[in-house]
């Protein structure tokens, strides 16, 4: 007899464990503020502080010195602020950024975000950018986005002016070209083909409009030749079972470097949701947002979800 079953029960145990620990964790008065570089700790955050800023971001006091004169503006994928940069946005903080987030396209999951179509998602984020210019008195911004985060804002960059506004694009994991969902998008292929059902999926849901073959793609765009003045970056998993192939991330153009995190680290096995936590990826964009400084990434055994043991 298979003991998959065993297996299953003994990893969701492990999961289990590891939450209740981050939570505690997480709920401690005397815990300090510092990145957990694990998924589980964003989602200790959300669970003891509901819709909470991560750590460092949010300080609309912040002005951008020289050594970094580009606020830092991410974006979740269908997910929320407060569980996808838990680890990001205090590292950046603490490197000297200003760091801003928002929840945005917000609808039936509550705080679930990258609901609503892209176009609604964009007019928010647009919106949010234009509120960090105006506050931090900057000229630009440098943008972060995991998973839709990653890919909505072409849309800004192709319809809402949003191209002399950024200087940094920094896509993790995002379906540029659409998704597979690891091939269960096939599995729907028949229905998704009607006219009446693809039309009701796609005004209302955002990540349908990305779907493998989605026709809304070509509208997207994903071309960065529309801001050659924008440096690209793009940050892959091939253990990617969200954003499917995981070369749906990348990106073509002179202006473009594409980064698949097991080049810098052969033992780094992160997924879709530990991306944003995970160190390797964290070093990536540090040395993207500032190449001058760079820094090679440690590498060391990064399990999916659960991070790095023993950092």
């Amino acid at each position: 007899m298979s003991r998959w079953p065993t297996h299953v029960a003994g990893v969701c145990a492990a999961l289990a464990l590891a939450v209740a620990s981050a939570v505690q964790v997480a709920a401690a008065d005397d815990a300090p503020v510092a990145p957990s570089y694990s998924y589980l700790g964003g989602l200790a955050a959300q669970a003891t502080g509901p819709g909470a800023a991560p750590p460092g971001a949010n300080d609309w006091s912040c002005r951008p010195g020289a050594a970094h004169p580009n606020p830092v503006v991410l974006l979740h994928g269908l997910s929320n602020d407060t569980i996808t940069w838990n680890s990001l946005s205090p590292v950046l903080a603490a490197a000297g950024y200003c760091v801003f987030t928002t929840t945005y396209g917000t609808g039936p999951l509550g705080p679930i975000g990258s609901i609503t179509p892209v176009e609604e998602s964009a007019a928010q984020i647009g919106a949010f950018i234009d509120r960090v210019l105006a506050t931090t008195g900057a000229a630009r911004v440098d943008l972060v986005g995991h998973s839709m985060g990653g890919a909505v804002p072409f849309y800004n960059l192709n319809y809402l002016g949003a191209a002399s506004k950024i200087d940094d694009y920094i896509a993790m994991g995002a379906p540029l070209h659409g998704t597979t969902l690891s091939g269960i998008q096939s599995m729907f292929a028949g229905l998704l083909e009607q006219p009446a059902i693809d039309e009701l999926l796609t005004s209302k849901c955002g990540p349908c409009q990305v779907s493998y073959g989605a026709p809304f793609l070509r509208v997207l765009n994903p071309d960065p030749s529309i801001a050659p003045d924008i440096r690209f970056t793009t940050i892959v998993s091939r253990y990617d079972e969200i954003a499917t192939p995981f070369t749906t991330g990348q990106l073509e153009g002179p202006n473009v470097r594409n980064i698949v995190l097991q080049d810098l680290c052969a033992t780094d096995y992160t997924e879709h949701y530990e991306l944003t936590a995970d160190p390797v990826a964290v070093r990536a964009v540090l040395n993207a947002l500032d190449p001058a400084h760079a820094e090679p990434a440690s590498c060391t055994v990064v399990f999916p979800f659960i991070g790095p043991v023993g950092r």
